[in-house]
């Protein structure tokens, strides 16, 4: 297995990469809702599995989306609820790797699945 292929794995954290299973909650009022676009520094840390031991990834969150703010060249398909409940699937080639968490205010965690890997995963905003 390549080390992009180690890495997808533990990005598709279980922000994980990555889907997020969305969390249930109770929706914020319209207007009120919490913005979590912008970019995110995402650590995934494999807890079982012989994937890399960590990784930090780069996500950008442009109206609720997630996407690839990364040079790396998988595909990253995820929401954020107006609670931060985020869902994602992170794939590149045959393989992939679903996550599942909750941001709240510039900071999230979660966990995720990837093949015979998984783990948690840890974000944080960067600027503004």
């Amino acid at each position: 297995m390549t080390k992009f292929q180690n890495n997808l794995r533990n990005f598709a954290f279980g922000a994980g990469v990555l889907g997020f299973a969305a969390a249930v909650g109770a929706a914020t009022p319209a207007g009120s809702a919490p913005n979590y676009d912008g970019v995110w520094s995402v650590v995934i840390v494999t807890q079982k599995g012989s994937c890399d031991r960590a990784y930090r990834y780069p996500i950008r969150i442009q109206n609720g989306a997630l996407l690839n703010e990364g040079s790396s060249p998988a595909t990253i398909n995820g929401k954020v609820a107006s609670n931060g409940a985020i869902t994602v699937t992170v794939s590149a080639g045959s393989k992939s790797a679903t996550g599942s968490g909750r941001l709240s205010g510039k900071i999230g965690t979660g966990s995720w699945q990837g093949g015979e890997c998984s783990g948690t995963w840890e974000a944080e905003r960067r600027g503004a």
